[in-house]
């Protein structure tokens, strides 16, 4: 039976929505099925933004249409009735999950004690214990504790049970003072800041409040935030000093002088970033304007409308944003907040969530950024002109995942993610051009690769290539890893580190592996994206490294030295390499368990296992598996990504002597992501290493 949670408020505009997607993030780290259910949606002509969020997560695997009770017109005529169906199509949901948040009801007019009764008694009749959130703005930290003092005896009342309260949308001065002020003895407290963003509306939004037209920009730039809205009646030169980043200038049509004021302004080095121009009165640029404009190839949006300048700023000033899924930036900033001012484990233990021992692909990734957030290591990012590092690089930071330089020119990615609303102030920028740099690492390269009759000449020449430039600030302690690929090839990315890194001691060959992540556990596929036809040698490397990197994921390494047949029955040159193999691996590192030559079945089936090989340790268990060559790894790992439907976090490049990552050309924000996180735990091992070595 899944255990259900149920997030409820007493009022409106409390921002619940954060709170629900906190426990969302939350339990798909924590169980393997996360389910979402809205008891009462407000209709069915226009869609719940709240229950299309929490679907967009990838924890959640369910339909829109299964995961409502009822509407509020279902609801008002007949309230038994529609209690009733809540219950039945709420356990419709809960059979196929192991725990769901449940997302109260919402409140369009005013705060209404009725409707926090129904909220408690469909709570009571799920069996959901309550996380009240109360909202926090504008009130003293006696009067969020008066608030939460009521909703708590109301719920109460109808046998509702609180197990946490939260205060959001808090002065982030206030934050220690109303947390004391909720805390009681038996309901833990937490109190969220009131963070701008998260209600600041989109371009788009704004222009479809003034019912305005797109004339020029580009339309992807109508998802970026706006900050602040400002009416530029006034001459340029007076209005240039009251621009800010982020903000919508409301100006009338036949303003050219203002309208190109601002595009040049907005292009301007040192001068705020716009995120879009409204034009009033139903008047559009003159032709000859319109030509102009056109010729300054500028991306900032402008919208016509034909409402005037009173009527478009009250529309602007009225539109309050949405935390959507479509905005990468505020769903962020939702779970950095969430995660940073609620104690995760505390508040699963007061709803009595217990954690299952399957590991999910989900749960996996979860525990990657949790790893690399205990220890931020510095990666260094060569594709700063890519708008999926951009993206990445947001949510790291976001996260606090690890900390970034970005290779570039600074204010094209400056600049560039300022359009696409991203937040990159954290991330230092450096340009792999600039003359300082390029004569510092040239004589460094020069000097490392002197014995191949490397000069300074020809090393400037060489390290202005990011991959070169990125794996030296890695060699130089400048960055603790790099990650690359995203627009070049694997070649590109990781020769620079064979000639620059080199191997670990003890590790002759640099090879690579996949952590596949199945539905219920995690393993290690080896090599499957450098060694085209590895020797026993090599094997042996290849072996041995992967179970040191199972090791730093947390897999138990079990190792299974692949080939076509197992044990004793086969021969052949390409058995024979396998056993030798598994021969040098024993003898070099006599503390692992492996196995070899083997077949995959009798490595993961404890059925096969049991006849081929049944006094093995490794047979039927296995979690390393090393392929016998680069045509077996690359289709045996992309076989069970498509067929299984396995997420494959990789390739993983293993060996050398300091962390440097290769990305699919085609990698997802994602993938990017995780191959973040992954090289920042490969830096914190090999951080530990040369300490213990010193």
């Amino acid at each position: 039976m899944a255990r259900s949670i149920y997030v409820a408020s007493p009022e409106g505009d409390t921002g619940k929505s954060v709170v629900a997607l906190g426990l969302v993030d939350l339990l798909s780290r924590t169980v393997q099925r996360v389910g979402v259910f809205r008891p009462v949606a407000r209709s069915t002509e226009t869609k719940d933004f709240v229950l299309e969020l929490l679907l967009e997560h990838d924890g959640v695997d369910l339909e829109y249409d299964e995961c409502i009770g009822v509407t509020y017109e279902e609801l008002l005529p007949d309230p038994e009735a529609a209690l009733s169906r809540i219950v039945t199509r709420y356990h419709e949901v809960a059979n196929r999950c192991d725990a769901v948040v449940v997302v109260g009801t919402d409140y369009t007019d005013v705060a209404s004690p009725t409707e926090l009764a129904y909220n408690a008694r469909i709570a009571a009749n799920l069996g959901a214990p309550v996380v009240l959130v109360v909202n926090g703005r504008g009130r003293t930290p006696d009067g969020v504790a008066q608030a939460a003092s009521v909703a708590v005896a109301e719920l109460h009342a109808n046998h509702a049970q609180v197990t946490a309260v939260v205060a959001n949308r808090t002065a982030p001065g206030s934050l220690d003072a109303v947390r004391a002020a909720l805390t009681s003895a038996d309901i833990p407290a937490w109190a969220l800041p009131e963070e701008p963003l998260l209600t600041a509306p989109t371009v788009r939004q704004l222009m479809d409040s003034v019912g305005g037209e797109l004339i020029s920009g580009d339309e992807q730039l109508l998802a970026r935030e706006v900050l602040d809205v400002l009416v530029g009646a006034m001459s340029i030169e007076h209005l240039l000093d009251r621009l800010a980043d982020g903000a919508v200038l409301i100006t009338p049509g036949d303003r050219s002088d203002v309208l190109l004021g601002l595009l040049l302004a907005h292009q301007a080095e040192g001068f705020p970033n716009l995120a879009g121009i409204i034009l009033n009165g139903g008047f559009r640029p003159a032709p000859t304007i319109a030509r102009l404009i056109e010729g300054l190839g500028s991306r900032l949006p402008i919208i016509a409308t034909t409402l005037g300048s009173f009527r478009s700023a009250s529309a602007a000033a009225s539109t309050r944003g949405r935390l959507t899924a479509d905005s990468q930036r505020k769903v962020d900033t939702a779970l950095a907040t969430f995660e940073q001012h609620i104690d995760g484990p505390a508040l699963l233990a007061a709803l009595d969530v217990a954690r299952p021992e399957v590991v999910t692909p989900l749960m996996f990734e979860y525990e990657l950024l949790d790893r690399a957030r205990a220890d931020r290591k510095h990666i260094v990012l060569p594709e700063g002109d890519d708008d999926r590092i951009l993206r990445a690089a947001s949510t790291l930071l976001q996260r606090g995942v690890a900390r970034l330089t970005l290779l570039g020119d600074e204010t094209a990615i400056r600049t560039r993610s300022t359009e696409l609303g991203l937040s990159l102030d954290d991330a230092d920028v450096i340009d792999p051009h600039d003359e300082q740099w390029v004569t510092r690492f040239a004589e460094q390269y020069a000097q490392l690769r002197a014995a191949k009759g490397m000069t300074v000449e020809r090393a400037r020449e060489i390290v202005p290539s990011v991959s070169y430039f990125g794996t030296l600030m890695v060699k130089l302690g400048l960055a603790d890893g790099m990650v690359s690929g995203a627009a070049h090839t694997t070649a590109h990315t990781i020769k620079p580190s064979f000639e620059i890194i080199k191997t670990s001691p003890g590790v002759n060959s640099v090879s690579s592996c996949f952590l596949m992540c199945l539905e219920d556990r995690v393993l290690v596929y080896a090599d499957c994206a450098v060694i085209p036809d590895p020797s026993a040698e090599q094997l042996a490397d290849i072996a041995i490294s992967s179970a040191q990197t199972a090791v730093q994921f947390g897999i138990e390494p079990r190792i299974a030295m692949l080939s076509y047949s197992t044990g004793e029955s086969g021969t052949g040159a390409d058995v024979e390499k396998v056993r030798a193999a598994t021969a040098l691996v024993r003898e070099r590192r006599p503390d692992l368990s492996i196995e070899g030559p083997i077949q995959y079945d009798a490595a993961v089936d404890a059925s096969v296992a049991k006849t081929k090989l049944p006094d093995s340790a490794v047979a039927g268990r296995a979690t390393v598996f090393v392929f016998p060559d680069l045509n077996t790894g690359n289709n045996t790992y992309k076989a069970v990504q498509r067929s299984a439907g396995a997420v494959a976090i990789g390739p993983v490049l293993q060996g050398l002597r300091m962390p440097v990552n290769d990305l699919s050309r085609g990698a997802l924000v994602q993938d990017i992501v995780n191959t973040v996180a992954i090289t920042a735990i490969q830096a914190q091992a090999a951080s530990d290493t040369t300490q213990e070595t010193r």
